[in-house]
């Protein structure tokens, strides 16, 4: 059989790269975007970019796209922006991806989400992603410090809400995330580089493995959820998180469904 072609945002750096070259090194094909240096330049906080980058994905895999794994994201100090990569830069290429994937073989759709999505949110600011009002969005966050974790909980239920919606799971197309705690990538090395930074990342993405991840550790996690021996995970955002959701959540989160069965 011919390689699977795989699409991969933010391919020039951290997670994105780090998958974007285990694939490569097993024989896929892959197309990477990011903002340079990339097969498919495009910036993907804009809506002209997305689209873009779909229009030149369309081109380079008209047969049809196997799978897409959405790494691109940002965590800074500017609210608007992490919302337009982090939560309107993958659901709106995924989803614009969709013709794509329902042609390819055993088609998965994975995005980076964040262990972030247990902290505390904006719950309009959520909810105005969910709704697709991009406009109303980006002027919420604006000089809002939960604009991050707001954009990977967001993006989370979207994937949960969209994953078994008609024309996925249902026709094969299997849509999954990761909630990665901290990795230590080019994103992330400016809040390592300062004592204050690092005593934040201590409360807020604690670990109890010896030390933190790189992206090469997560990348596995991406590859199988893109992969077809993924056949039956569904709308699901495993944490590879070195303990992080144990420690702050303890078993909490393992609560039973309401009702007789």
């Amino acid at each position: 059989m011919a390689p699977r072609t795989t699409l991969v945002t933010g391919s020039r750096s951290g997670m994105g790269r780090a998958v974007a070259t285990l694939l490569a090194a097993r024989g896929e094909r892959v197309i990477g975007v990011d903002v340079a240096d990339a097969d498919i330049v495009a910036d993907l906080s804009r809506a002209e970019g997305r689209a873009a980058a779909i229009d030149a994905t369309k081109e380079l895999a008209a047969d049809g796209l196997d799978a897409v794994i959405a790494c691109a994201g940002l965590a800074i100090p500017d609210g608007p922006l992490m919302i337009a990569v982090n939560f309107f830069g993958a659901t709106d290429l995924i989803a614009g991806l969709h013709p794509l994937l329902a042609k390819g073989r055993a088609p998965r759709a994975v995005a980076i989400v964040s262990t972030a999505s247990i902290l505390p949110t904006d719950a309009e600011l959520v909810e105005l992603c969910l709704a697709g009002d991009e406009a109303a969005a980006l002027a919420r966050a604006a000089d809002n410090p939960l604009s991050y974790a707001s954009s990977k909980l967001a993006l989370l239920r979207w994937i949960r809400r969209t994953s078994i919606q008609p024309g996925w799971a249902d026709a094969g197309v299997l849509l999954n995330g990761v909630a990665p705690g901290l990795v230590l990538t080019p994103m992330t090395a400016p809040i390592m580089a300062t004592e204050e930074g690092r005593a934040q990342l201590a409360r807020s993405a604690p670990y109890v493995t010896p030390d933190p991840a790189v992206a090469e550790d997560i990348a596995p996690l991406l590859a199988f959820l893109a992969s077809p021996e993924n056949r039956y995970m569904v709308g699901q955002v495993p944490f590879c998180d070195g303990g992080k959701d144990v420690l702050l959540r303890g078993d909490d989160v393992v609560t039973a469904v309401p009702g007789d069965f």
